[in-house]
């Protein structure tokens, strides 16, 4: 594996990997990706924005303009389990937000499937990395910045997930529908309640930083 697409939804999650290190623009690409080499690896870095459609068309740009062979989120990520650690590896997603409304609430489905009969939801599964000593999980990935105890207490139950974020899932989707594999390595900066705005904002640098060097040492291994 020697083209690697490493993909956030912040710009300073992007910027912790290799700090200091030279990038160079790749030249036509639709969007602003950087290269650099480590570990004798051909590395691609998209920050494309927050959210789920950023997250996914920066992963399809990695994918088919780059043409990276493995597609690894990095960045941050809020906890709403009662995991040990702040930092994880992500084996499974899910979209938190993907579904049918009804007047009970939202039903949730697997992500690209038909959202109307009976429900399911299948997560979409990561590469398996590496031993990096780090505890697995899955994630949920949604539009909404969670500032709700209630609402990710909910999304916990339903989903069985551990950690939100507003990016993977999309990745992991784009991903399968490209018959590419993902991975993605996840911080964690607040608890997804009231006060996640300012956790995240004082714990950004060093979460941020954490998780790029969880990446640098993968790549280093694959």
């Amino acid at each position: 594996m020697q083209r690697i697409g490493i993909i956030s939804g912040v710009e300073k999650e992007l910027a912790a990997f290799l700090p200091g290190v030279r990038r160079e623009e790749v030249e036509g690409a639709p969007l602003p990706v950087e290269q650099l080499v480590h570990a004798g690896k051909s590395i691609f870095l998209l920050c494309n924005g927050i959210g789920k459609v950023a997250a996914a068309t920066a992963a399809a740009v990695l994918r088919v303009h780059c043409g990276v062979e493995l597609l690894l989120v990095i960045g941050t990520a809020g906890k709403i389990g009662d995991l040990e650690g702040d930092l994880f590896n992500i084996v499974e997603a899910v979209q938190a937000d993907f579904g049918a409304q009804r007047p009970d609430g939202l039903v949730h489905y697997t992500a690209g499937s038909w959202p109307i009969g009976p429900a399911s939801v299948s997560a979409f599964r990561a590469m398996p990395l590496p031993p990096l000593g780090l505890p697995e999980t899955l994630i949920a990935t949604s539009d909404l910045f969670i500032e709700c105890g209630i609402h990710a207490a909910r999304v916990r139950e339903k989903l069985g997930a551990m950690l939100v974020d507003m990016e993977t899932a999309a990745v992991a989707q784009v991903a399968h529908l490209l018959g590419v594999p993902w991975a993605a390595i996840k911080a964690t900066t607040d608890s997804a309640d009231g006060d996640s705005a300012d956790s995240f904002v004082a714990n950004l640098d060093a979460a941020a930083r954490k998780s790029a060097q969880a990446a640098e040492r993968l790549v280093e291994l694959l």
